[in-house]
């Protein structure tokens, strides 16, 4: 179901009691794009359900016009069309908005590492707004479900709480129904910590030697290595002399934001200093990044 209007703000109201102690608030979050791609493609509704550390609740939705077609495809999934936003704002529009909305939040929602979090990186920084997405903790529902019960979030609903998911593919909807999912799996689990410092480190292992949050560029031996492809083990600053021209190529193309970057300051003369604990890293045990 659609937003009657391209903005709602429902504030005050008081949830179920949220089953971790929030020491700042968390934002469960779920957007409806015009495809897959977080380069190439944008935002059409973009959901936020921010809940306070003493559990009072506001949403907020947004309907923006994405200024590129939306694919019949995509139509066919959320329901949104070209006239629906055609009068809607811009996301660039709205993007501080939105950024003083999440404030400080830690982020939630249901694949979001995956697909939302780069999506909305990449449409603050087409803004020009500053938005940093790495020093925030994370707490992905379909993470905890995929460990313990590999399913969708439709799946999920009716597993953890017995609810049919009937505003499945709505911004809005999908929110709702990934709140209810982390209250059902809390009740279920009762041994998952209710602290999201110890949840994001238990539910978003990072390799500790990963340049990127991919992986996509590694630490080895305090040098900066490539981790995947026909390049893999060329170190970043031999690239930068040898063969600027596949750098260039990882700019262009659809890699994550932070990989895009690491290969632009390169280029320009820029790189990280190792921390002390990356000084050596052992070589990827699956071959692969």
């Amino acid at each position: 179901m659609l937003p009657t209007s391209p903005r709602q703000n429902r504030a005050g109201v008081k949830g179920s009691m949220f089953p971790i102690t929030l020491d700042r608030p968390l934002a469960i979050f779920d957007i409806e794009a015009t495809g897959i791609s977080p380069r190439a493609d944008r935002i059409i509704e973009l959901a936020i359900l921010r809940i306070q550390p003493d559990h009072s609740e506001t949403m907020r939705t947004w309907l923006v016009n994405p200024t590129i077609p939306i694919p019949l495809e995509s139509t066919a999934i959320h329901g949104i069309t070209d006239d629906v936003v055609r009068t809607c704002p811009t996301f660039a529009q709205v993007a501080n908005e939105i950024r003083t909305f999440l404030g400080d939040c830690d982020l939630s929602g249901f694949n979001i590492l995956r697909f939302d979090v780069p999506m909305l990186c990449e449409e603050f920084l087409r803004a020009g707004i500053a938005f940093d997405a790495d020093s925030r903790r994370i707490l992905d529902a379909q993470r905890i479900f995929h460990l313990r019960e590999p399913r969708d979030l439709s799946a999920a609903l009716v597993f953890y709480c017995g609810q049919a998911h009937t505003e499945a593919h709505g911004a809005e909807g999908d929110v709702r129904a990934t709140r209810e999912v982390l209250l059902g799996q809390f009740r279920k689990y009762t041994d998952l910590p209710k602290n999201m410092e110890i949840m994001d480190r238990t539910f978003n292992v990072r390799d500790p030697f990963h340049a990127d949050r991919a992986g996509r560029f590694r630490w080895v031996n305090g040098e900066i290595v490539v981790n995947f492809g026909k390049k893999k083990g060329a170190q970043l600053r031999t690239l930068v002399k040898e063969d600027p021209g596949f750098l260039k190529w990882i700019m262009k193309n659809d890699f994550p934001l932070d990989t895009r970057r690491l290969a632009e300051n390169a280029l320009a003369g820029i790189f990280p200093e190792p921390p002390r604990s990356k000084t050596a890293a052992p070589p990827d045990p699956s071959g692969e990044s």
